[in-house]
Order: C-alpha cells, then sequence, then structure tokens
C-alpha cells in the first residue's frame, strides 16, 4: 500500500481554512477521479493540511491509499 497525493487544494488565508475547503473537497468528490478515489483506496482518503510560505494560506492535499493495478491505473489516467 502506499501513501498517494491525488489532488491538492490551494487556500488563501482566510478565517476558517477548513471550514471554506469544504466545497472544492465536495466538488472534486464529484468528478471521475475523485469518485474513482473514494472507490478504490483502500482506507477512507483523508486531507492534510500545509501552511503555504509563499501566499501566507494553506494547500490542502488529498491523500489515497492505493495499490498495484489500481496506483498503476490512477497514475496512467489521472496523475
Amino acid at each position: 500500500m502506499q501513501e498517494v497525493i491525488v489532488h491538492s487544494i490551494m487556500m488563501g488565508d482566510v478565517e476558517d481554512p477548513d471550514l471554506f475547503v469544504a466545497e472544492p473537497i465536495y466538488k472534486w468528490q464529484q468528478t471521475d477521479e475523485g469518485k474513482w478515489i473514494m472507490k478504490n483506496s483502500l482506507q477512507q482518503p483523508m486531507w492534510r493540511r500545509v501552511v503555504d510560505q509563499a501566499t501566507y494560506g494553506h494547500r490542502y492535499d488529498i491523500i489515497a491509499y492505493l495499490e498495484g493495478s489500481n496506483l498503476t491505473y490512477w497514475k496512467l489516467k489521472y496523475e
């Protein structure tokens, strides 16, 4: 199993970034890639917030857990 960053979202310096990022994450989950990741990740995908020093904002990385043929498929089709 490999931990893979499958999508990143940049968020500006807002009062509650976790609240404001909910809509872009939901919209991503409705795409073909998002639906495929939600179905094929070995564990529940999660997000991680990282401070972006360049913009004084936040970067949210969506992390999935893939292995074998699913990892290869994702890399060839979506990455």
